[in-house]
């Protein structure tokens, strides 16, 4: 994962965000027994993930070009020396 560029984007840090904060408050109403601030919470979580579908349309996501370019790369492979080789 570290060698691509999946969810580097504005569309995705945006959801995310979004969602993350839907999903503290409705752990924090559920913790306080207010079934209504829960709901309201994953709402929020949908939300966020409407959001970033909305931002990735608009052309702030990864493009698929780029997508498929990043996921096929391979790391180099070292190649060993050869013996009695010196300069």
């Amino acid at each position: 994962m570290a060698g691509n560029s999946h969810g580097h984007t504005p569309a995705a840090w945006t959801g995310v965000t979004i969602a993350f904060i839907g999903f503290c408050v409705a752990g924090a109403f559920m913790v306080m027994a207010q079934p209504l601030g829960f709901w309201a919470g994953m709402v929020i979580v949908v939300l966020g993930g409407v959001v970033g579908g909305i931002m990735r349309a608009m052309g702030l996501g990864m493009p698929k070009q780029a997508a498929l370019v990043t996921s096929s790369h391979s790391a180099p492979v070292a190649a060993p020396e050869p013996v009695g080789a010196e300069s």
